[in-house]
């Protein structure tokens, strides 16, 4: 159970720093700019992708989020992750660019898995339910 936590919080925290603060950070700057434009998306798409990564990021790390809010967090970021590697292939080949976010994918695969594992473990007696707890 320990352990599952730990892997939880390292895996969530990767994809977290990766994929939230970064992007937070970066993507005013003319090489997030250019980037986007390489891949042929307009620029609008670079702040609303940004805004959708910090969102997630944020469902993701506070444990107050959970259930559905916490699972389309998720898929919003395997949406991300899969349109991402398929970007970069059709644009500039199989390389680096591509296996990046298909690496990011394996490691929100891995904290999913760790979310599941830790809510079937930690019953939380809410009410007239049972409620489970991450954090």
């Amino acid at each position: 159970m320990k352990t599952t936590k730990i892997l939880y919080w390292t895996f969530t925290g990767l994809i977290v720093l990766m994929d939230g603060v970064i992007p937070a950070l970066t993507s005013h700057t003319e090489l997030a700019k250019q980037g986007i434009s390489h891949l042929g998306y307009p620029d609008y798409f670079r702040v609303l992708l940004t805004v959708f990564k910090i969102s997630g990021a944020i469902v993701l790390a506070v444990p107050f989020f959970k259930g559905r809010i916490k699972e389309w967090a998720y898929a919003g970021f395997t949406f991300n992750f899969i349109s991402a590697a398929v970007s970069h292939t059709v644009v500039d080949g199989f390389n680096g660019q591509a296996v990046f976010p298909l690496v990011a994918l394996v490691l929100l695969a891995a904290s999913y898995y760790c979310y599941h594992q830790l809510r079937r473990a930690v019953p939380v007696r809410g009410h007239n339910t049972v409620h489970y707890s991450v954090g």
